[in-house]
């Protein structure tokens, strides 16, 4: 049997265990149509220390249904549910700036494509890798097209059945991937986070694993990675009173700040589980301890 201490390489980091946890920021939808909104954030993540910042492709007219777009929905953009997605949509030059913008600043950046038109957009910018959302899970047409290109896979698992996970996994294969647990709620409830399905994971797939989150707090992913998880994935935002439809389930940046500096700090906090005396003790020995005579 494999050993289960896989690792992945995205750009110039390694992914899996031993290795510091990858941290990736999901800007997502959250720049709300605007590639300034869109570097403000991916500032805000590279101050934060974060490895990666993430976005979402759609290819409006294949992802949605013509009645789904028709729907009426008051937005920024227009009046109907078409107007919201596309006016969220950036395109080639958006990303041709985003792809500048993040070498400038030094940081990684990938996306979700949501189906197979989008799979060839980002491979225009040659990404490092590809994350599987959670609702693209049972896409099997989608995630053969994704396998095909030869990168790094990350799977999110939310809104998913253990059978259907393994499905997933059987068909990118456990070669360059990593799978995410992940509850699809958004803000998710703390009950519902499930957090020792982590885990599950562990066990039952030979490759890294690692926690989606989109709870409003910063001590769950915090425990994610004590439970084993070697990537953290959180949705990030200015401020979660904007316009959006993600922004409440996101973190701002002190938020942001601190589960980076915690997530960093781990390890030292963990140590080496052997059991000693530390130097800075013995005085404290001295003081407090009672000194029993000898009779």
């Amino acid at each position: 049997m494999q050993p289960k201490t896989k690792k992945v390489k995205i750009g110039n980091r390694w992914v899996g265990e031993g290795e510091q946890p990858f941290i990736v920021a999901e800007i997502g939808i959250n720049h709300n149509g605007d590639v300034n909104l869109a570097k403000k954030l991916i500032d805000m993540a590279v101050f934060a220390g974060c490895d990666a910042v993430k976005f979402q492709k759609r290819t409006i007219e294949l992802v949605y249904t013509p009645e789904e777009l028709a729907k009426e929905r008051e937005s920024p953009f227009g009046t109907t549910n078409g107007d919201l997605k596309r006016g969220l949509e950036f395109g080639e030059k958006e990303y041709q700036e985003i792809d500048r913008y993040c070498k400038e600043r030094g940081i990684i950046w990938f996306a979700s494509p949501w189906d197979v038109r989008s799979v060839d957009f980002l491979e225009k910018f040659n990404v490092p890798c590809y994350k599987i959302a959670s609702p693209c899970l049972t896409d099997d047409e989608l995630l053969k097209y994704v396998k095909s290109k030869g990168k790094p896979i990350i799977l999110s698992t939310g809104m998913s059945t253990e059978e259907e996970i393994k499905r997933a996994v059987k068909i990118l294969g456990e070669k360059n991937l990593v799978v995410l647990h992940c509850t699809s709620t958004y803000p998710s409830k703390l009950e519902e986070l499930n957090l020792k399905v982590i885990n599950w994971l562990k066990k039952e797939f030979n490759c890294p694993v690692g926690y989606s989150g989109h709870e409003t707090g910063i001590v769950e992913p915090v425990m994610a990675v004590v439970l084993g998880a070697c990537v953290v994935e959180k949705h990030i935002t200015l401020d979660r009173a904007m316009w959006g439809s993600d922004h409440a389930a996101s973190l701002e940046p002190n938020g942001l700040n601190r589960l980076v500096r915690d997530i960093r700090n781990l390890p030292v906090c963990l140590g080496n589980g052997e059991k000693r005396v530390y130097d800075s003790e013995i005085p404290i020995i001295q003081k407090l301890r009672k000194k029993i005579r000898e009779a």
